[in-house]
């Protein structure tokens, strides 16, 4: 199964209790409605045993077409505004897409 893996950090004015409550009222519902969408999951990274943490967040949305979710969810005015507001509310990013091996 396709996988995106979204790896990023807050902007500085954003905390993470801001960020929750954005991500359970707004951002994951609206993940989880795409079409393309199987399940939307997003982890806190707390520790790392190398003591460095260059990314805080881990976004894992596992698709049911990787195509759809290229050609058509994330080609509406709404994705567009969505990332919009992401882009505001992070300070570094990094998209990735993978196929599930295991």
């Amino acid at each position: 199964m396709a996988k995106e893996i979204i790896l990023y950090n807050l902007a500085p004015h954003v905390t993470d209790e801001e960020f929750k409550e954005y991500v359970d009222t707004e951002k994951g519902p609206y993940i989880d409605s795409l079409p393309s969408v199987e399940k939307y999951e997003l982890v806190r990274i707390d520790e790392s045993r190398s003591g460095t943490i260059p990314f805080r967040y881990v976004g894992i949305v596992t698709l049911r077409s990787l195509e759809d979710f290229k050609t058509k969810d994330t080609q509406t005015e709404e994705y567009r505004a969505f990332s919009a507001k992401m882009a505001g509310i992070t300070s570094e990013i990094h998209v990735t897409f993978g196929e599930e091996i295991h």
